[in-house]
């Protein structure tokens, strides 16, 4: 049998102050960054976009590689619009049940998908569940992407079937400069999603954030920038 990822999930604790995987970037600037995970969904991700378009926002979505080859027009219409698209395995599978080698074909076959458009300037990849190991961090230093999770105070659980307006008071009350928010355009009905976007992103305008990429994000923050853009730690 190959041997798998991980018998055991890292913990936060066990990563953050040793390895940069992120969470957030705590800064002064009123910089956050909304992420969206699991499409792409030729319904949902569609109207996502739409919204996004409106109010002049930048996203960061975690692509699963199926769905990526089924609706190669939206990662083409996502990454024309200014977004950024991050590697989210290609059929959304627990890196903890699976061996290194499927793990690795996983992220190799959905790079050759969303990066068809030009290398990215940061790679990134987001695990589904959230579940970390270390041979995973060790994979992904060596294929030069970065782990990129979201603030503990911004997982908006929409997958649970939560109303518009809870999420959307969730996020506005527990708002910190350099969060990154958690979202979902695909895996089920997602009307809540947007609308909660709708009801999020005027008010964020109003309190003077502005909605910028993760790797926007992470350029903004001075320990990032020096680990994951200038040399000798950049890419």
């Amino acid at each position: 049998m190959a041997p798998v990822v991980s018998g055991e999930s890292l913990q936060r604790k066990d990563l953050e102050r040793g390895y940069p995987v992120v969470w957030e970037a705590p800064m002064k600037e009123k910089l956050i960054a909304i992420t969206f995970d699991d499409g792409p969904d030729p319904i949902f991700s569609s109207q996502v976009l739409d919204v996004l378009k409106e109010h002049q926002a930048k996203a960061t979505f975690f692509v699963v590689g199926e769905y990526a080859k089924m609706h190669p027009e939206i990662i083409k219409r996502e990454i024309a619009d200014g977004h950024e698209v991050g590697n989210h395995t290609f059929t959304h599978i627990d890196i903890l049940k699976v061996s290194t080698s499927k793990l690795k074909k996983e992220i190799e076959k959905t790079e050759r998908i969303i990066y068809r458009e030009g290398e990215p300037e940061l790679k990134l990849f987001r695990p589904p569940l959230g579940n970390i190991s270390w041979p995973l961090v060790k994979m992904m230093e060596e294929k030069n992407y970065k782990v990129v999770l979201w603030s503990w105070h911004q997982d908006t659980r929409d997958w649970a079937g939560r109303g518009a307006g809870s999420m959307a008071t969730q996020v506005l009350t527990n708002l910190r400069n350099g969060d990154i928010i958690l979202f979902h355009d695909a895996g089920g009905d997602r009307t809540p999603t947007v609308q909660a976007l709708k009801m999020i992103l005027p008010k964020l305008k109003e309190r003077g954030y502005k909605c910028v990429t993760v790797s926007e994000l992470l350029k903004s923050h001075p320990t990032y920038k020096k680990w994951f853009f200038e040399p000798p730690f950049g890419n």
